[in-house]
C-alpha cells in the first residue's frame, strides 16, 4: 500500500470503490486495521514494509490469490467470510512448515463497482482472524480488475533452522496422519449449490451447518503445525487445500515412497458422509478428494510416537488420526471393501 490520502468529506456520498478513489480507500482501511506492534518498523504508507523477524529464526514465505468463481462463490460467502478465508489457507501452509505466522500483505484487485461495504467487510474477516493467529498485515497492494474480485495474501512466518517440515522427509514404513475430520468442507458446498441461502444464512440442520461454516471460514492448525515442528515428530507435513488423496501423493512424490491408505480409517465428518451417501456418492472416494479442509496430514517415525503422545495432550483437543503408512512400493492406494485401488485424485487447476 502506498501513498495515503486525506479522509473523505462527509458531504460527499460514496458507494463503491470507484467512487472513493485508491488513496482514499487504503486510508479507509488502514483506519480499521489495529495499531502495528513494535516490530513493524514501517508500516502500511511507505514503498515497503520493514519489521523485525524472531531472533535466530527463518523466514517462510507463501502467497495464494482466491478468485471469484474459482475459490469463492458471493453467493454463498460473505465479504466477510472471502477476506477469513483468504488469510487462513496462507496461515495453514505456515502451519504445514512448522511455522508460525507473523506479517502478512495484502492484495486486492477490485471490480470499479464493488461496493464499499464489501471491502470494510473483507478487512474485517481478515482481521478476524489475524488477531486469532497473532498475523500483523503490514501493507500491500490495490488495482482495479476488470473482472472477478481477487483476494491475494502473502504471509511471512517464522520458523527456527531444525523444526522446518517439508513434504519430502518420510520414508518407507512412517506412519501417515491427518487431524481433525475431511470432508465437510466439499459437503457444505455441494450443499450449498443445491440449496442456494443469502451468504450469510446457514442450514437448519446443526450439522450440515457446521460443514458450511468449514467450506466458508477453515480453520488452519497453527498449534498443531508448530507443536510438530517444535518437536521434531513429524517426518513430512503438508495441509489440505486440494484435498487429503492429493496431499497423500504430493508427499510420497516428494519422499521418493508409495503409499497406502485404509480407507476405514480416515475420520470423514459423520454429517459429510450422511450428505454424499444420500446422493449417491461415495462418502470415502469424496472425502478423500474433496479440498478445502486445510487439516494437515503428516508422517511419523515409530521413534517419535511418544512425542506424538505430548502433542496430542497439547493440541487443544484436535484429534489425530492414523490413516496408512508409506511404502516401498511406488503405488497411491487405498484399501477398502477387501480391495486395494489406486488413490483418488484431488482437485486441480488445469
Amino acid at each position: 500500500m502506498t501513498t495515503l490520502g486525506s479522509p473523505l468529506s462527509e458531504a460527499r456520498q460514496v458507494t463503491d470503490v470507484a467512487s472513493i478513489g485508491e488513496r482514499a480507500l487504503i486510508d479507509r482501511i488502514r483506519r480499521k486495521l489495529p495499531p502495528a506492534p513494535p516490530s513493524v518498523v514501517v508500516g502500511i504508507g511507505d514503498d515497503a514494509a520493514v519489521a523485525v523477524m524472531d531472533r535466530g529464526a527463518m523466514q517462510v514465505l507463501t502467497t495464494d490469490a482466491l478468485v471469484e468463481g474459482v475459490h469463492f462463490d458471493r453467493r454463498f460467502s460473505t465479504a466477510a467470510d472471502i477476506g477469513y478465508k483468504a488469510l487462513a489457507v496462507n496461515v495453514s501452509d505456515v502451519a504445514a512448515m512448522g511455522g508460525v505466522p507473523r506479517f502478512a500483505l495484502l492484495s486486492l484487485m477490485l471490480p470499479p463497482t464493488l461496493p464499499l461495504d464489501d471491502v470494510d467487510g473483507l478487512i474485517e474477516g481478515l482481521s478476524e482472524i489475524a488477531k486469532q493467529t497473532g498475523v500483523v498485515l503490514v501493507g500491500g497492494n490495490i488495482t482495479r480488475s476488470p473482472g472477478p474480485l481477487v483476494v491475494d495474501v502473502t504471509v511471512i512466518g517464522a520458523v527456527k533452522p531444525r523444526r522446518i517440515l517439508t513434504r519430502n522427509g518420510g520414508r518407507a514404513g512412517d506412519d501417515i496422519y491427518v487431524s481433525g475430520t475431511v470432508g465437510a468442507a466439499a459437503a457444505g458446498l455441494a450443499w450449498l449449490k443445491e440449496n442456494p441461502l443469502g451468504p450469510s444464512d446457514l442450514p437448519h440442520d446443526p450439522a450440515m451447518a457446521d460443514c458450511v461454516r468449514r467450506h466458508r471460514r477453515p480453520e488452519p492448525r497453527t498449534r498443531l503445525g508448530m507443536l510438530l515442528g517444535r518437536t521434531k515428530a513429524a517426518s513430512s507435513c503438508m495441509d489440505l487445500s486440494d484435498g487429503l488423496a492429493d496431499a497423500v501423493r504430493q508427499i510420497a512424490d516428494a519422499s521418493g515412497t508409495g503409499a497406502i491408505i485404509d480407507g476405514s480409517r480416515v475420520p470423514i465428518s459423520e454429517a459429510a458422509a450422511a450428505w454424499f451417501s444420500s446422493r449417491g456418492v461415495d462418502p470415502i472416494v469424496a472425502s478423500l478428494s474433496g479440498g478445502d479442509d486445510y487439516e494437515l496430514v503428516f508422517t511419523l517415525r515409530s521413534r517419535s510416537r511418544g512425542r506424538l503422545r505430548l502433542i496430542e495432550r497439547q493440541a487443544r483437543g484436535v484429534t489425530l488420526t492414523k490413516i496408512g503408512e508409506l511404502t516401498e512400493d511406488p503405488a497411491v492406494v487405498v484399501h477398502r471393501h477387501g480391495a486395494i485401488e489406486p488413490l483418488p485424485h484431488g482437485f486441480v487447476h488445469f
